[in-house]
């Protein structure tokens, strides 16, 4: 069939087979260009959960193509039913594997909720037959929902203030409009619901079950990713519902490291385009601002430099040495956006921008170029206006 974009507010709901292969070969090409010599500290046998899209597919590959190393990934994505089109997530993960296989990596994949027991437990048993342990488990979930397996209760995630109705420009990316946006405050039972859906507990329950299997390496090292960002994002963002859950992480991160033979880090990332960035009011002019700023002065990076960073300079330090931390224990990756020359620069022209200017002041076009390229769209040198096959099989997948 001839697959097109159909968006939907905040998201894509069709997705180009051959266009994700080729955004994940790009990535691939990143990776590979930054590869260490061999004997140089690196991952060998990865667990990433979250591992289809975002900052949990480029580490993925960064990993991988980058280090060589063996990767298990889990996530639940959708596959193609009665023709229509899989899910982004999918065609990232078949295009990853099928590329792992031929350079004779070791990759397979278990589509399903991470959250559940059975998900886990599957995961235990794939590792045990296949890598026996893991020296890096990678934790980059993001879902609206969260089913508890010890009471089976369902939680949802909200983006939402906790200290008042927060208004600010944000930016309508359909219609490429500025506008002004005011959100309620939450309530304590969304702050309750949204740190059960995105803090840590899950993060811990994870390592607490790898752990009591015996799939931990000794000295293994586990990291779960952040956001920070600038004081204009902040109210909505890090002192908001997910700002809370995001705290809820950092407690994880030592709840982990006490209990387990296993050093657990929260890196601190970079704003990019993503499926849950696009979510956020604020965000996406905030990103379309930044990105102009950051090419510029040439410091401007995507998911994929950002995981190749991390895992080069932060996690894996070429000297074998302790990963720099800041003042409470964050691995930062957002250096560069934090960076004060760039965030005055934003400040300056964040209340100048309006609709005629935006794309004066602004990259907003890369935000929408980049948009669609989570989804396969408008990458160079796939024909979308013909035929292309939907009902791609990831044979390695155990679906649940």
């Amino acid at each position: 069939m001839i697959v097109k974009p159909r968006i939907r507010g905040f998201v894509c709901i069709t997705a180009h087979p051959e266009g994700c292969a080729a955004k994940v070969a790009q990535e691939i090409k990143v990776a590979k260009a930054a590869s260490r010599d061999k004997g140089s500290p690196s991952p060998q046998r990865v667990l990433v959960i979250g591992a289809s899209t975002g900052y949990g597919l480029s580490t993925r590959i960064a990993a991988a193509f980058g280090h060589e190393a063996a990767t298990l990934g889990v996530f639940f994505e959708r596959p193609s039913l009665k023709g229509k089109p899989a899910s982004a997530g999918w065609y990232n993960s078949v295009a990853f594997e099928q590329a792992a296989h031929a350079e004779g990596l070791y990759a397979k994949s278990i589509n399903g909720d991470a959250f559940s027991n059975e998900i886990k437990a599957q995961t235990i048993e794939t590792l045990k037959a296949d890598l026996g342990q893991v020296d890096l488990v990678v934790y980059s979930l993001a879902s609206p929902r969260r089913t508890d397996p010890a009471d089976g209760e369902t939680y949802k995630s909200c983006l939402k203030p906790i200290e008042g109705t927060y208004t600010n420009r944000s930016l309508d990316t359909d219609k490429g409009e500025v506008t002004e946006v005011s959100i309620e405050p939450a309530t304590q039972e969304e702050i309750n619901h949204t740190i059960k859906v995105m803090g840590g507990e899950d993060w811990e329950l994870w390592i607490s079950a790898l752990s009591e299997a015996g799939c931990l390496a000794e000295g293994a090292k586990t990291v779960a990713y952040s956001y920070i960002g600038p004081e204009i994002t902040w109210p909505v963002y890090t002192n908001g519902t997910i700002g809370a859950a995001k705290k809820d992480v950092e407690r994880a991160a030592g709840a982990i490291a006490s209990r387990h033979d296993c050093q657990a880090y929260v890196a601190v990332n970079k704003a990019v385009v993503t499926q849950a960035s696009s979510a956020i009011p604020v965000v996406p002019l905030y990103i379309s601002i930044l990105f102009k700023i950051m090419k510029l002065k040439g410091t401007h990076e995507d998911c994929i430099e950002q995981m190749v960073r991390l895992l080069n300079e932060r996690l894996y330090c070429a000297d074998g040495g302790a990963p720099e931390l800041d003042d409470v224990g964050r691995i930062r990756i957002d250096d560069w956006e934090m960076d004060a020359a760039v965030q005055a620069e934003v400040a300056v022209l964040w209340p100048k921008i309006n609709t005629e200017n935006l794309r004066e002041h602004s990259d907003f076009d890369s935000y929408q170029a980049n948009f669609l390229n989570l989804f396969g769209f408008g990458l160079p040198g796939v024909d979308y206006d013909a035929e292309t096959e939907v009902d791609l099989l990831l044979p390695s997948a155990c679906q649940s």
